[in-house]
């Protein structure tokens, strides 16, 4: 036993509290997890959710503690990205080299899956109870049915936060002296629709691609299912000519698809009834620091560091935390405040990094897509990296198919962007871009 047994609280029964529950409860410790939420195996889930995409780093958390063979039962791989341009055939961008992909999962399942599984490993879950403060030096939570009701009061040795991106343990984290914390909410905000299964229960689209209907200033995406369904996400500003606030009664919503989204209205069910009906949510970039306090209390996954959707990394990121955690654990054994010291160390410039990435990738998924400028950078770099696969690895591969820091893929892919502005520069590219011309500028420009 590499620990000794600890008598642990996780707030949040999400996929990062129920994730590191099966960790610890390998690791012999006893986990009690609370959340002010009902159980969602008992309920419908809402419409709020993006399906979510699982890559290399989330496969790897799971793998540590055997469950990959599990989870992929209810995942579809996409190996490309399907661009719907009104007026245009379909066309397809691969995501990486010959089979790489990232994997499809709607998010109650996985979420339901994984609960199933964090019971099955010895955590004892406590739903409908919110938590209202921490004593942070004492590891004391006090939970009740309102603010002013009688508490209850519960002593762990230590808590972890993964209450997302509203945590109320970062809360109360947030009251001490030189707690840095911030958040950024962009002016675009998202809608759930879906596309049903044919009768016969295949998908109606392409069933092994992310779909992308990008217009500019907005998009809607559509994932896969193993029920045949996609779920799709609308995203829209929320004021503005062409926005959630300007489309408020079901004639205006049936316009505005007809116009931007003529080749899959008819697909999406009940289309303008789930857009009046269903909740439109906000999205959020929260960054704070220190995520510990003392050997206490540690924030993990979106409590610490909630990222917009846009690279399909929240919920990969929040698995790297749990990995990195791990690891530190089998290195430092019983020294928590050592292992808190150095998993915020390792993971806050990760996060920051991934932050900023898929802030990034928001701008080129609704606007770059559709520029054919944009894209013939794009197949410029495939076409180098395909050539010189130790030379260049596209950002977006160094993200999703591997496992070092995003940190590095940031600082990579800045370097490459500057060398790649320099090519496009070059006269004649849209006729000479698969020359030698080209690949020997680029091996300049890497080399200086």
């Amino acid at each position: 036993m590499i620990q000794t047994p600890k008598n642990i609280a996780v707030i949040g029964s999400g996929l990062v509290g129920s994730l590191l529950s099966i960790y610890l409860r390998r690791l012999g410790h006893q986990v009690t997890i609370f959340d002010r939420r009902p159980d969602i195996r008992t309920i419908q889930f809402s419409g709020r959710s993006i399906n979510l995409a699982m890559s290399n780093r989330g496969w790897r958390a799971l793998r540590e503690v055997g469950l990959e063979a599990e989870v992929k039962k209810i995942a579809i791989p996409l190996y490309q990205r399907a661009m719907h341009i009104n007026e245009q055939p379909v066309y397809f961008q691969k995501y990486g080299k010959e089979g790489e992909a990232i994997w499809s999962i709607s998010r109650g399942n996985l979420n339901k899956r994984m609960i199933d599984l964090a019971e099955e490993a010895g955590a004892q879950f406590r739903f409908n109870e919110k938590v209202w403060d921490i004593n942070l030096p004492e590891a004391t939570l006090y939970t009740g049915k309102s603010e002013k009701s009688k508490w209850k009061e519960y002593r762990y040795d230590i808590i972890f936060g993964c209450d997302g991106a509203f945590s109320r343990v970062r809360h109360r984290m947030q009251r001490r002296s030189r707690f840095d914390y911030s958040q950024d909410f962009i002016d675009v905000g998202y809608k759930e629709l879906t596309i049903p299964p044919n009768e016969d229960g295949t998908h109606r689209l392409d069933k092994h691609s992310f779909h992308i209907w990008p217009r500019g200033k907005f998009m809607l995406i559509a994932m896969p299912n193993t029920d045949g369904s996609f779920t799709c996400t609308l995203f829209l500003p929320f004021e503005g000519e062409v926005s959630f606030d300007s489309i408020t009664k079901k004639k205006e919503a049936k316009a505005f698809f007809k116009e931007y989204f003529p080749n899959v209205r008819k697909e999406i069910e009940d289309l303008t009834k789930s857009f009046m009906k269903n909740p439109t949510s906000a999205m959020v970039t929260m960054k704070c620091y220190p995520w510990t306090y003392w050997d206490k209390v540690a924030l993990v996954g979106d409590s610490a560091h909630a990222v917009v959707p846009f690279y399909g990394q929240g919920m990969n990121a929040g698995f790297e935390d749990i990995f990195v955690l791990n690891e530190l654990i089998h290195a430092l054994g019983d020294d928590w405040e050592a292992i808190f010291k150095q998993y915020q160390e390792k993971r806050k410039p990760n996060a920051d990094a991934i932050a900023e990435l898929s802030y990034r990738n928001f701008k080129e998924m609704s606007s770059k897509t559709a520029d054919p400028k944009f894209l013939l950078q794009k197949k410029i770099e495939k076409r180098f990296a395909e050539k010189y696969p130790d030379k260049w690895v596209p950002v977006y591969s160094r993200v999703t198919f591997s496992e070092r820091p995003y940190a590095e893929a940031l600082a990579i892919g800045d370097h490459q962007e500057a060398i790649m502005q320099k090519v496009m520069e070059i006269p004649d590219i849209v006729s000479i871009w698969d020359t030698e011309v080209v690949e020997k500028r680029i091996l300049e420009l890497l080399e200086s």
